[in-house]
């Protein structure tokens, strides 16, 4: 996507998060491009995948909103706000049965039927060719966090909301998952927000970088100007 195609697809206005009196969040405002690739990056506890819930409506802001594509999100179905976009957590969480059943419930509950087309063209893109009858419990780490990828895509997501989508894997696992992501990235042309605590991963993955220290936004830029060479 050029700099020219781009607009505004995601805008959050004063999201504030407040629990037992504690701000978790505080305030926080930000503007982000159709196409982007953005890295939610700081410690644990800065607040990050509390803000990537918000930005889901997984919880709800105490005060502020999240703008998606001018409309304001609290004015839509959460169903339809979490189709447009879709999230990726940590743990995959998989239904019992094969890969195929696992993709084809998103589109199900919509009353669409996914093909067997469909669900191959799935599996190839996140390099799971042939896994369309295995059983999720038969699947590695990586593999189960492949298919999460493919069963989240089967929506036609307009955004990927991924929260720490690699902490709990293996090295190998974490390779192969980072490649799948950009691949999915690159060939779909989606906006991703990246929720992480890994700087390597930060300079893998994202063009830019929202640094979260303590529910602030303390930095906000390229990569390079973020986190330096």
């Amino acid at each position: 996507m050029t700099e020219s195609e781009r607009h505004t697809f995601i805008r959050a206005e004063n999201l504030t998060y407040v629990v037992e009196g504690q701000a978790i969040l505080s305030a926080i405002s930000f503007a982000i491009q159709s196409g982007e690739r953005v890295a939610i990056f700081g410690p644990s506890g800065a607040g990050k995948s509390t803000l990537i819930r918000l930005i889901n409506r997984l919880d709800e802001p105490t005060s502020g909103t999240v703008w998606v594509e001018g409309e304001d999100y609290r004015q839509m179905p959460p169903r339809v706000l979490r189709q447009r976009l879709g999230m990726v957590m940590q743990h995959p969480n998989l239904f019992p049965g094969t890969v195929a059943d696992n993709l084809r419930y998103g589109p199900s509950a919509r009353g669409e039927a996914l093909s067997d087309q469909a669900i191959r063209a799935l599996l190839e893109g996140v390099d799971l060719a042939g896994f369309e009858d295995r059983q999720v419990g038969k699947l590695s780490g990586g593999e189960a966090q492949r298919v999460n990828l493919a069963r989240t895509l089967a929506n036609k997501p307009e955004a990927l909301l991924l929260d720490e989508p690699t902490s709990a894997l293996d090295q190998a696992a974490k390779a192969e998952v980072e490649e799948t992501i950009l691949s999915v990235i690159n060939h779909q042309k989606v906006t991703c927000i990246l929720v992480t605590h890994d700087e390597a991963q930060v300079r893998r993955l994202a063009e830019r970088v929202l640094r979260f220290e303590e529910g602030q936004i303390v930095a906000d830029g390229t990569v390079l100007e973020v986190l330096g060479a």
